[in-house]
């Protein structure tokens, strides 16, 4: 039986990628590639249970990563209609368009267009790609029935533990991004500068900067592919106030100053040393300062 990746891949409707709860960098960069990759060949949807943070908004497609999916049902609501004045509701197929028709009881009036609401729910997906992480805990995700039937696959540094057995990719590597970078190569998928950018930023984070142990001659080998195939290395944007919320940075940061020595002959008389006293003021930083604050900024692709 073949279980390469792209024999799952290929024959899959709808592929869902699913990043672990609290991801890394590395991990965020890997699965945004795998699914700038794959969007224009498939289906193709990326979530993470937990919220995109303000590190993340340098990769290319981060506005695309969502907290829920559910596009399996759709649902059709009359928002503020009394269901009770319904006589019937049918449906037809006109030319291969679907028709849905709904009658009022007489002497009442049908629902208008501005109280018609809709809505997803559930998620349809044949194919799961979970992205890092240790065991089961860390993708909530796969215990929701509607994905009971669907394939699970894994790629990371290293195995899943627990119950979950999923088909593994993992294997050794500096990062999980790298492991991405070669199932793209040797599966022949699309790989454009956008792909190829967000996996250098995932290398070098996961990496760290090429200083990891297990970095490899193959490690520079793929970052070489990486660079010919339009990739860029991004410098780190430096954060400014405009990034955090109001109210996230003290107004006036205390900055301590170096304390001077008065001569004794130089210190004011008695009568003029009113208020003269050193005082220090300290301004503490808010209390969610070192809390990670969630981007809503967008990089569109």
């Amino acid at each position: 039986m073949d279980n390469s990746f792209s024999s799952l891949v290929d024959p899959a409707t709808s592929v869902l990628i699913v990043l672990p709860t609290k991801p890394y960098f590395d991990q965020v960069a890997a699965g945004l590639s795998l699914y700038l990759s794959l969007r224009d060949k498939k289906e193709t949807q990326i979530v993470s249970s937990s919220p995109v943070t303000v590190p993340f908004n340098r990769l290319i497609g981060v506005n695309k990563i969502v907290q829920e999916v559910g596009n399996k049902n759709l649902t059709i609501k009359f928002a503020g209609y009394d269901a009770a004045n319904i006589e019937k509701v049918s449906y037809d197929i006109e030319e291969g368009e679907f028709k849905l028709t709904v009658v009022p009881k007489a002497g009442f009036s049908s629902p208008q267009k501005e109280q018609i609401d809709l809505s997803y729910s559930g998620v349809s997906s044949d194919l799961l790609i979970l992205i890092g992480g240790a065991n089961e805990t860390h993708f909530p995700l796969v215990g929701n029935p509607d994905l009971a039937g669907a394939k699970i696959v894994h790629i990371g540094t290293r195995a899943l533990t627990g119950n979950l057995t999923p088909l593994s990719f993992a294997k050794p590597g500096s990062s999980v991004s790298e492991l991405i970078a070669k199932l793209i190569k040797e599966n022949e998928l699309p790989m454009d500068s956008d792909t190829a950018t967000n996996l250098i930023m995932g290398i070098e984070e996961g990496s760290n900067n090429f200083a990891s142990p297990e970095v490899t001659p193959e490690t520079f080998e793929v970052f070489a592919h990486l660079l010919r195939s339009g990739g860029l290395r991004q410098p780190k944007v430096k954060l400014s106030p405009a990034d955090f919320p109001p109210g996230a940075i003290p107004a006036q940061p205390f900055t301590p100053q170096p304390r001077t020595q008065i001569p004794q002959d130089a210190m004011p008389a008695p009568e003029d040393a009113q208020g003269t006293q050193e005082t220090e003021q300290v301004i503490n930083p808010p209390d969610d300062w070192l809390q990670p604050k969630v981007y809503k900024g967008t990089s569109e692709v």
